[in-house]
């Protein structure tokens, strides 16, 4: 938002420097983002002056051409070759001096003494476009023949120079959302360090009815959506150009100025923060206004000239026989001001918030007026801004006040009522203040006090501040304009040292994104809304467990995500069709999950989970001469979950392996902790592969962090000497059912031999004609070593005899030799 510092100059009597200003600004939480200097006109017309044609002859040698002198005040005339077709002697006129730079959007070009066609030219004759101040250029600018040579074109066109300052406004300080509302929150802080600061607002008691020539009748059917609603007519109204102040006010702030009406409410809604709204009186219907709701599905154009299909809940402004505009968002295309407007109907209202806010969402609407009124605005203000409005209106398009205020206020809305203790208010603030200097900060502040206690205040609090509602925040209100700088820090700190075993989490976080990133893997992070209906036909993640937003910006992102996939599968196709196909992806993020069947209104029936996802697609690595294209696949996942583990003192042996139930994969395993599923890994459903048109398999983990997190936390961390005896190796080929997992062989070897066997591995898989129908051959080592001693074979032989035996009872092997 941008703050003219000339205007706020209107209301406090203040001669600080614009540096100045931006740094109590952003003390006060206003806080400054920028400063820029504006000029009404680019340039400030520098270099150019007010002349007077002297003489005016035809260019010797070109018809079109003139050679005049101009006097500018200076000793000698300037002889300039002007080709205007209305250059004349006598004339009074704007020339740009030799080293002037004249504008033309964001071009510029720079006056030059030159000969055009053998004449000497020194200096310009200037069309009104040529220097900013119009869009004409059928010929040169003639001014009035009173005119004085030699006048500066910036003092006689009262150019003006300002300062716009970017205040980078908070979504609570809509009370600051206008020049009125930074000049008053500045006097707050400057009453406390000088005495003669005043802010005033501009006087509305010259305003009167000046006949009841044109009544409108107002009925307002919806009061919970529009609390207070007011407007007055206005008749033989001139619809034109505002005049040169009124644009310069706008302009200081980046907006275009449009006509002297529609100009006067953007003019107000900046200096007061009141939106307002000019309906074209021949467009009431019925001289009518009605503030309600239309049925569902009914088509309003807007004045974007696009047509939108309104809600049941959208707020109307309407005539007798339709809507006019979407009440404090966005006005209807045939209800504005345009040059054929004769008389007009002003509107100055308080509309709910809520309402507001959901309607410029459902639409997608953003305008000024929806960004004030969906925080809450003044509803104390609506009158007064609507005599403000009614009168500048007549002070720029002439006309006169036709009907007296229509003020339809049903339920007043009061003032916030809020006890503050003087002892909280030294314990949020860390320094106690005097009880003077905190009722003269609230007093500037505009907070009455009701009653006032030894112990504290009860205070009535403005409802333009919508967010001081609690002690809390009155407490917030005394320091900003104390100044947090003038807090001072103590000399010592006291705190209380707490011993906890809970593992680092951030920590933690960042070692394994390291270790992963080490090996190749790139970090996302994924929106936590998504589509709801990615969950439609899962099982494990059913569409009724989604957390559903109650109002989404688009049926895209309408829910909360149950898992970390979809997310993920979004940035892989959005890869893969830019022909980046080698993928390696991990994502920390949190997931969220409904109650299936719960009562929506209870939050225990929600739940939030942390989870660490990782995903695995196309090569390995690029080929080159010597290595070539090597897929990724499972067991590259699975390897890598076992080094993560690792790193966190966890192996897959403190899991239970089940094949995985979860249908977002084709085939996969879960490592689970009783009967709930810790990590679910493996290859991505095709059908959902298909959904997001990726033809490649895809493989995926995804590990419940908390989980992980909290059994990390239980380990201890153990070391021992590493043995000086060695190590021997022995490798068994069993032919065995093809039901039969290599965890359970695993399982019976640390069963039979607890003592001497060290590690196990399964290093070739065969299946073949020759080993019978539904065999397969399993080639596993095993290791073994005494850390006491040098083991002999007698011992080894009798260790793997052992194994043997045990694998031909219980699994029915057959050992291959």
């Amino acid at each position: 938002m941008n703050i003219s510092y000339n205007w706020l100059k209107n209301y406090l009597n203040i001669d600080l420097a614009p540096e100045k200003v931006s740094e109590i600004l952003t003390d006060l939480g206003l806080e400054v983002g920028g400063m820029e200097e504006v000029q009404s006109v680019k340039g400030g017309l520098e270099g150019l002056v007010i002349g007077e044609v002297l003489t005016c002859e035809k260019h010797p040698n070109a018809d079109k051409l003139s050679v005049t002198t101009v006097n500018i005040g200076a000793n000698e005339p300037l002889p300039i070759v002007c080709g205007a077709p209305n250059v004349a002697a006598g004339q009074k006129v704007v020339v740009a001096t030799v080293g002037t730079v004249l504008y033309s959007g964001d071009e510029s070009f720079s006056i030059k003494k030159s000969k055009i066609r053998g004449e000497q030219s020194m200096g310009m004759i200037c069309a009104e476009d040529e220097i900013g101040l119009g869009a004409s250029h059928d010929g040169i600018m003639v001014l009035p023949e009173d005119t004085v040579p030699g006048t500066l074109a910036k003092d006689y066109f009262q150019i003006e120079n300002d300062i716009a300052i970017e205040v980078d406004l908070t979504p609570n300080r809509v009370d600051g959302a206008s020049h009125y509302g930074v000049a008053r929150d500045l006097a707050a802080y400057l009453k406390q360090h000088q005495d003669d600061v005043e802010l005033s607002l501009p006087a509305v008691d010259a305003f009167k009815a000046d006949n009841n020539s044109y009544p409108v009748k107002v009925t307002v059917e919806n009061t919970e959506a529009c609390p207070r609603y007011c407007g007055v007519t206005i008749s033989d109204v001139t619809v034109k150009e505002s005049p040169e102040w009124l644009q310069n006010r706008l302009k200081a702030i980046g907006l275009n100025p449009i006509n002297n009406i529609v100009d006067v409410t953007n003019f107000v809604l900046h200096e007061l923060g009141q939106p307002l709204h000019a309906f074209d009186g021949d467009q009431i219907a019925g001289n009518e206004v009605i503030v309600k709701t239309l049925p569902d599905g009914t088509l309003f154009e807007t004045l974007d000239e696009e047509k939108r299909e309104l809600s049941d809940k959208d707020l109307m402004i309407c005539n007798a026989n339709e809507g006019m505009c979407i009440a404090g968002v966005f006005g209807g295309i045939k209800s504005g001001v345009s040059e054929k407007t004769n008389k007009v109907f002003l509107e100055s209202a308080y509309f709910n918030p809520v309402w507001v806010r959901k309607t410029a969402k459902r639409h997608t609407l953003s305008t000024d007026a929806s960004f004030r009124f969906e925080r809450g605005v003044d509803p104390n203000m609506t009158v007064y801004a609507l005599k403000r409005a009614a009168l500048l209106i007549k002070e720029v398009a002439g006309g006169s006040i036709s009907s007296e205020v229509i003020d339809i206020y049903p339920t007043k809305i009061e003032n916030f009522t809020v006890d503050v203790s003087y002892r909280n208010i030294a314990r949020l603030i860390g320094k106690t203040l005097s009880n003077d200097t905190i009722k003269n900060i609230l007093s500037a502040l505009e907070i009455e006090i009701i009653n006032e206690t030894e112990e504290g205040l009860k205070l009535s609090v403005p409802p333009y501040r919508v967010d001081v509602q609690r002690e809390a925040d009155v407490v917030e209100e005394i320091l900003r304009v104390y100044g947090y700088n003038n807090i001072e820090m103590p000399s010592t700190v006291n705190s209380t040292i707490v011993y906890s075993q809970k593992p680092d989490d951030h920590k933690l976080k960042n070692q394994l994104a390291n270790q992963l990133i080490a090996q190749g893997f790139s970090e996302i992070m994924c929106n936590s809304l998504t589509k709801a209906a990615y969950y439609e036909s899962l099982e494990s993640y059913p569409r009724q467990s989604v957390v559903e937003l109650a109002n989404p910006l688009s049926n895209d992102l309408n829910g909360m995500r149950q898992t970390l996939l979809f997310g993920a599968l979004e940035s892989i196709a959005h890869n893969i069709n830019r022909r980046n196909s080698d993928l390696k992806l991990f994502e920390f993020g949190n997931t969220y999950h409904f109650n299936t069947g719960g009562d929506k209104t209870d939050l225990n029936n929600y739940s939030e989970e942390q989870r660490l996802a990782l995903f695995m697609t196309g090569n390995k690595a690029a080929s080159n001469w010597n290595t070539p294209e090597q897929q990724v696949s499972f067991f590259d996942l699975k390897n890598l979950l076992e080094n993560l583990l690792l790193r966190l003192g966890l192996s897959f042996a403190d899991f239970k392996e089940e094949m995985t139930q979860s249908d977002l994969f084709t085939e996969g395993i879960s490592l689970m902790q009783g009967d709930s599923s810790v990590i679910d890994f493996g290859l991505v459903n095709s059908k959902l592969l298909k959904s997001f048109d990726i033809d490649m398999p895809v493989y995926f983990a995804e590990i419940k962090w908390d989980i992980i997190l909290k059994k990390s936390s239980k380990k201890t961390v153990t070391y021992k000497e590493i043995s000086k005896f060695p190590e021997v190796k022995r490798d068994l080929a069993l032919v065995l059912n093809k039901d039969v997992k290599f965890e359970q062989v695993k399982a019976i070897a640390q069963k039979t031999e607890k003592k001497l066997l060290k590690r196990i591995s399964l290093f070739d898989v065969f299946e073949g004609e020759k080993l019978g129908a539904d065999k397969k051959s399993y080639a596993v080592s095993f290791i073994l070593q005494d850390e006491t001693k040098t083991l002999n074979d007698k011992q080894i032989d009798k260790i793997m005899n052992k194994l043997m035996s045990t694998y031909e009872k219980e699994l029915g092997a057959l050992i291959r030799k």
